[in-house]
């Protein structure tokens, strides 16, 4: 998935600035405890992160 893709899906689904706090601030049990963020720029695949985030906040399977 492409960056831009990625921040399309994350404005989209939880808004512009709930979804800069939720990769800033939530962190990712699943991802060894990081950010969104931190995920990426650790080299996780944004799509890891987009569907982890979607499983942690009960996004519908219909959008993943």
């Amino acid at each position: 998935m492409r960056m831009t893709d990625f921040h399309e899906r994350i404005e989209t689904q939880f808004g512009r600035i709930r979804g800069d706090s939720i990769l800033v601030d939530h962190v990712i049990i699943s991802l060894g405890g990081l950010t969104g963020a931190q995920a990426i720029e650790a080299g996780v695949d944004p799509k890891e992160v987009w569907l982890a985030l979607c499983a942690e906040f009960d996004v519908p399977k219909s959008v993943w």
